[in-house]
Parts: C-alpha cells; structure tokens; sequence
C-alpha cells in the first residue's frame, strides 16, 4: 500500500506541475522567432489583434513583455503592513495584458465580449488592440509607437494627457525599453519569416 501512494503523490505532482504550462512564461522572451515557434497560439492571437486593430505584433509583444513576461495569470505583489500583515494586492491588474478590473470590465462591454479571460492569450492580445485604438482615439498616438502606447496604456489616456508620466523617471525608462523590444522583435520575425 504505501508503493502506490508514492506512486499517486508522484502522479499528482506532476499532474500540477503540467497545469502550469499555459500560464508560464515561454523559456526565451529574447527571440520573437523561438517564442513563436515554442507558443504558436500566442503569435496567432498577436496577427489576429493586428488584423482587427492594425496594431503591429512586436508592439503587442514588447507590451505582453513589460506587463506580465508572457505569464498568463500574472498578478501585482501583495502590499504589506509592517512587513508580515498581508494588505491585499497593489491593484486588480491580472493576466498577460496586466489590465485593471475597471477598464477589462469597460473592454467586455465595449466589444461584447462578456466571456472575455484576461488569462487567454487571445482575449489579452485582441484587449491590447482595442486599449491601443483607444490611445489613437483620444491621445493621437500612432499604432506603432511602442513608447507612447505603453506610456498610456500605463498611466490611462488622462494620465497620458495630462503627461504624468513625465514625473516617473523609472516608467520613462520602462517605456524606453518597450520601445527598443518593439524594434527587436520587429527584426527577428522579419527574419525568420525569411528563413
């Protein structure tokens, strides 16, 4: 008897393990060509949000990067008090698009998408499309400017007009990064598309 427990304990291990798969993250962001090739379902939900709300997939993937490192229930830290009492979570932001309650909720009802996941990654790319539309609507930021985009899809389109972000030396520099991972990953699909 005590063999087949082992055996079960073993089995149900390895059984949770395995059902972490779709939310870790994949083994290089580094390389749009090996993340797409390792999670093919991820650069089908990027062309497809690109096709609906024309926003480049590297731009999508340096936001995904920024916001979750492609972990698909990513969560903010918990606050605490006095370094032990647990305060609950920095915010509502959950999944790959890291998107708050309030504007997920605004997301559904705007697409009618009331069975939208923010841990789908299709869901997530197609939220990051829409929010990215919304900054061209309001703010006048062109669909492929990594910086500008994440700088409001950070700081909310009022925040973004109102360039709060402009006190936030470490959000600039995140934003700098975006940029730059937009134009990495821009080169590497367009080479391996050509291998």
């Amino acid at each position: 008897m005590g063999t087949f427990l082992r055996i079960l304990a073993v089995l149900l291990l390895v059984a949770a393990c395995g059902s972490r798969g779709q939310f870790s993250a994949p083994r290089n962001l580094d390389d749009a060509c090996a993340l797409a090739s390792e999670r093919p379902q991820y650069h089908r939900a990027m062309q497809r949000a690109e096709r609906r709300w024309n926003v480049p997939v590297p731009v999508q993937m340096a936001i995904i990067h920024a916001e979750s490192r492609f972990i698909g229930d990513a969560r903010t830290p918990y606050r605490w008090a006095a370094g032990v009492i647990p305060m609950g979570r920095q915010s509502s932001a959950y999944g790959y698009s890291q998107a708050l309650d309030r504007t997920w909720e605004e997301y559904q009802a705007e697409t009618r998408s009331a069975r939208a996941r923010r841990d789908n990654i299709q869901d997530a790319t197609d939220f990051i499309g829409w929010y990215s539309n919304k900054s061209l609507e309001r703010n006048g930021i062109a669909l492929n400017d990594a910086r500008n985009l994440y700088l409001a899809y950070h700081e909310g389109h009022t925040g973004f007009s109102n360039r709060s972000y402009m006190a936030k030396g470490w959000l600039m520099n995140v934003a700098d990064r975006v940029a730059t991972r937009a134009v990495m990953y821009d080169a590497q699909l367009r080479s391996c598309r050509r291998r």
